[in-house]
């Protein structure tokens, strides 16, 4: 189980446009890293550097202790597994999985009993004289990682290998990945840029936005505890609601859009230090409560829309401080239009510094 370990790692590309600035990142042996981001936020381009397939502009690399700076991918002891599976169209699924093992000459022997164990985890054992246009994407994939499974390597390293699946198979594969992390206890890197996914799978979280890390903590302390806005707006689903408000001199209360809103002693003291300025404010939706009378609630507010969701209904509301949005279980149900108030759970709020963004008193 090795680490892999990185120290101020940048990417340049065309000498111009900066794809990754300064990332440093250890990974522990056994350890699942799920690094996630938005589409161009450099995630990738830091996976690529790791395998070996893309150059490490400026800092350093270390896989199981060893420096990577004139080590080739092949010899770096890493399998990855592409979003685009990467199958030979002409093999069958056996000698997909064998390709590798027979370029390392391992005996024949040796190979059929990696192959079928291997086909046995992930369920794929009736499928080995298969081509890959006889199976399902699920299936598919299941072979990409069998293909990995079997080379044993230092690390495994996934580029969003569930993005062409539907729902249902991202359910079902997400699953099969957490399954042998947990079995194997190898060193795992999983890029993706589905929250859902990161905070799943991964045993710690590492937010990218812009080329830079954002933040690196395990799912629950990502959730409850996120360095900046960005973060907080990125994880979560229905996404965090956030709203501008100013801070009053004594710290009692936030005014947003000509509301005033009177905070407990508990935030007054956590917002000591923002006193007379601007913070956005950021609520959970489970953190908002409804009140079927308006009178003496934090807001009144208007139910616009409502969401069912089988277990439980989101409610999306319009308020003085803008749209906001909350959970409500099945016998809460308010009506299109009605008129309730809204009541936040303030010791789990979320204060962002207006113009820096990063957290102020974190909950």
């Amino acid at each position: 189980m090795a680490t892999v370990e990185l120290r101020n790692v940048s990417k340049t590309y065309d000498g111009q446009r900066l794809a990754v600035d300064d990332v440093s990142l250890e990974v522990e042996g056994g350890e699942l890293v799920a690094l996630v981001g938005p589409s161009g936020c450099g995630k990738s381009s830091v996976l690529r550097m790791i395998a070996g397939l893309e150059t490490v502009t400026s800092g350093t690399i270390r896989i199981g202790g060893r420096a990577m700076e004139n080590v080739a991918p092949r010899d770096r002891d890493v399998a990855m597994v592409f979003q685009n599976y990467a199958l030979y169209p002409h093999l069958s699924v056996f000698n997909n999985m064998a390709f590798a093992l027979r370029m390392r000459h391992m005996p024949a022997a040796e190979i059929q009993k990696k192959i079928h164990a291997a086909a046995d985890v992930l369920g794929i054992g009736g499928y080995l004289g298969r081509r890959p246009r006889e199976l399902s994407g699920g299936e598919r994939q299941r072979v990409a990682l069998g293909r990995a499974l079997v080379r044993e390597p230092q690390v495994f390293l996934f580029d969003e290998p569930l993005s062409n699946l539907d729902a249902k198979l991202r359910v079902q594969t997400r699953a099969e990945i957490k399954r042998l992390h947990q079995t194997l206890r190898a060193t795992m890197i999983y890029v993706t840029h589905d929250q859902v996914e990161a905070m799943t799978l991964g045993d710690r979280i590492a937010v990218m936005n812009a080329g830079t890390l954002q933040q690196v903590a395990d799912p629950f302390q990502i959730y409850r505890r996120p360095a900046n806005r960005f973060v907080a707006e990125f994880l979560g689903s229905p996404p965090i609601n956030v709203f501008r408000a100013g801070v009053s001199e004594d710290g009692r209360a936030l005014v947003a859009n000509g509301e005033t809103i009177g905070v407990p002693e508990t935030v007054s003291r956590r917002l000591g230090t923002v006193r007379g300025r601007a913070v956005d404010v950021g609520v959970r939706a489970e953190h908002v409560r409804m009140e079927r009378s308006a009178s003496g609630a934090a807001l009144a507010a208007q139910v616009e829309v409502i969401e069912p969701l089988g277990s439980e209904v989101l409610v999306h509301w319009r308020s003085p401080v803008g749209p906001l949005v909350s959970r409500a279980d099945e016998a809460q149900v308010p009506s299109i239009g009605e008129q309730v108030g809204l009541r936040f759970d303030w010791d789990a709020a979320h204060f962002f510094d207006a113009d820096s963004q990063q957290t102020i008193a974190a909950p």
